[in-house]
């Protein structure tokens, strides 16, 4: 999608710090980090948002969990870690292509709203 940042990160027209990338996905520091470490998980494929999953897609998804667990060993989260996933205006999705927050590094509050 043209005016999509995410598309454009995934491009690489839009410069990110990297942690992991294949042919599907692509993990990146996310730039205003509301943890020690967030980082965020994208498709390469545009996908707006969890509502638009379905079973042309379901794999990328799929391997975005498989991969996680690598992702987080990398950071060093190994006392744990939160992923959030928002969609549409009410879940404060503020990038209309899906993405995955990993948030960790310290121990996180018990609140989800």
């Amino acid at each position: 999608m043209a005016d999509c940042i995410f598309c454009k990160i995934v491009d690489g027209s839009i410069p990110s710090k990297k942690v992991y990338e294949d042919d599907k996905i692509l993990a990146f520091y996310d730039l205003e980090p509301q943890a020690p470490v967030h980082v965020l998980v994208i498709p390469k494929q545009h996908i707006c948002c969890a509502n638009a999953v379905d079973e042309s897609n379901a794999d990328v998804i799929a391997h975005i969990f498989t991969k996680i667990p690598e992702i987080t060993k990398t950071l060093g989260l190994d006392n744990g870690y939160r992923i959030v996933n928002n969609c549409g205006d009410d879940g404060c999705q503020s990038v209309k292509h899906m993405h995955f927050h990993i948030l960790g590094g310290k121990k996180l509050n018990g609140q989800m709203a």
